[in-house]
């Protein structure tokens, strides 16, 4: 998990994001349901084949992502509905993504399989991760809160979005390098997906 490298400095960052914005008055969880507000025009963008407004748009959902959690924790407002909020908001943000981009890249170039195939292991490879870790710790195989949060792996959401946003970026100039982040993040997401069944299954008899 390459974010787990700068904790201390993003917590820096993420207290200062939030005492600024929490100057706004809204709410962790209006800040919240924001993203979804933007996350809506990012997809139609996409559908209507407009990559920059759909990056534009998401690339904003994203950053307001961000400042939910900042403000929750500088405000001292922090809850299990919040968080429960949150997560639920950032899957619906990351479906209508990659449905946008399943309509975007119907008549682009292909690499190696169909895009519609390539999307789907992108979809079924971001869902893979949470999963794992939610599974896991269900049947008992992980139980440690701590050991839970070691389950990491190569990429989670944050990086895989970050990536998939370099490469809508690079697909404005040739859509064949947004297929080729879109197989690169797919086969990550597989390879985080197996780090984690091997840590949850280490030590474990068959």
């Amino acid at each position: 998990m390459l974010k787990s490298k700068f904790g201390k400095h993003v917590d820096s960052l993420s207290m200062a994001v939030g005492r600024f914005f929490s100057r706004f008055g809204l709410s962790p969880n209006a800040w919240t349901l924001l993203t979804l507000f933007f996350a809506l025009p990012g997809f139609m963008a996409l559908c209507q084949r407009k990559l920059l407004a759909g990056l534009f748009f998401f690339f904003l959902s994203g950053f307001i992502d961000l400042i939910d959690g900042a403000v929750a924790r500088a405000s001292k407002r922090t809850s299990k509905f919040g968080a429960f909020l949150d997560g639920v908001a950032d899957r619906y943000v990351e479906f209508l993504l990659y449905l946008g981009l399943w309509f975007y890249l119907r008549d682009a170039a292909e690499f190696l399989l169909p895009n519609g195939a390539w999307m789907l292991l992108l979809l079924f490879g971001a869902l893979m991760p949470s999963f794992i870790r939610a599974y896991a710790h269900h049947k008992g195989l992980v139980t440690d809160p701590k050991a839970l949060e070691k389950m990491g792996g190569l990429i989670e959401r944050s990086e895989r979005l970050d990536l998939l946003y370099l490469g809508m970026a690079l697909g404005y100039f040739n859509e064949i390098y947004l297929v080729y982040s879109v197989a690169l993040i797919a086969l990550l997401c597989h390879i985080t997906s197996m780090q984690r069944i091997l840590f949850a299954v280490k030590d474990k008899p068959f």
